[in-house]
């Protein structure tokens, strides 16, 4: 059974820094895309930034460039989200997902879901 475990959330000022992880376990089908969403309520999940397997292929949201890195260690099976000069429209949840695909850039292509965990920026 995959499971991902988020963490690294919180609550941080305007212009602040958060670095996100996301650690997998149980995944037995060999080469995996990761990729890190965000949801506020009412509204639907959004891509923030998508890694292939190798890391050779990075997709990031328009919102993001510049700001935030994705990045990943195979060896630890962990996936990471650096978020520089937060905005207060970064405020969301934060979902780490794990596709069966070794290039993901859409919701539909990401098969298994973190739990979320929650970013607060403040104004």
């Amino acid at each position: 059974q995959v499971q991902l475990t988020e963490s690294g959330g919180g609550l941080v000022q305007a212009g602040g820094s958060l670095r996100l992880s996301c650690t997998t376990f149980g995944v037995t089908f060999g080469g995996f895309a990761m990729g890190w969403f965000r949801q506020v309520p009412g509204k639907d999940r959004d891509l923030v930034a998508a890694i292939s397997w190798t890391g050779g292929s990075i997709f990031y949201a328009d919102s993001v460039k510049g700001r935030f890195t994705i990045s990943r260690d195979n060896a630890k099976k962990t996936g990471y989200l650096q978020m520089n000069n937060l905005k207060h429209e970064d405020t969301a949840e934060y979902y780490c997902a794990v596709s069966r695909l070794l290039i993901a850039d859409t919701v539909q292509k990401f098969d298994y879901w973190g739990q979320g965990t929650q970013v607060t920026v403040s104004s």
